[in-house]
């Protein structure tokens, strides 16, 4: 017997079961995955009013797509797993190099925070960081979500990049 790939758009992965489970039925990636990055936004943007909010803020650990979900409440959180990996490859690459760009400037603000003795010295610093360098990179992350990524993020994938994004919009 021939084992297959789920497909977005067919069976488990019907375009009508991922809407309903508010995932992209386009894409296959959820924005919840998001929520994991706009919870430690928050709390860096809270530092400046409440210096105490460090302490989360170095309690903050990256996730990967399927760690978030695994760990989250989020209902079809297998349909999402299941949808990532049947995602187009250049879309989940894209979204794991603003991820990763994310867990790196989230990384140097906790080294930053780790070596200082008064958070309330560097708050300001640190939000200004967060609002200007993290959360456009969530920005583009949610719009490869929704599949719009930047025409030059594609080019240097050839014409297998070209036949997943027509493959999308067939």
């Amino acid at each position: 017997m021939e084992c297959l790939d789920p497909v977005l758009g067919a069976g488990d992965l019907a375009a009508e079961r991922l809407e309903q489970a508010n995932i992209n039925p386009q894409t296959g990636l959820a924005t919840d995955y998001l929520n994991h990055f706009n919870e430690v936004m928050m709390l860096l943007e809270m530092l400046p009013d409440m210096p105490d909010c460090s302490d989360d803020v170095l309690d903050w650990g990256p996730l990967d797509y399927e760690g978030h979900f695994e760990n989250s409440t989020f209902k079809d959180k297998q349909l999402a797993i299941q949808a990532y990996y049947a995602a187009p490859a250049y879309l989940r690459e894209h979204l794991e190099c603003h991820v990763s760009g994310i867990n790196d400037l989230v990384g140097q603000i906790q080294e930053q925070l780790r070596q200082t003795d008064n958070a309330a010295s560097v708050a300001g610093d640190i939000a200004y960081k967060a609002t200007h360098e993290i959360k456009p990179l969530i920005a583009l992350a949610g719009a490869v979500i929704h599949g719009h990524v930047e025409p030059e993020a594609t080019q240097h994938e050839g014409d297998a990049a070209q036949a997943e994004i027509d493959a999308l919009f067939a």
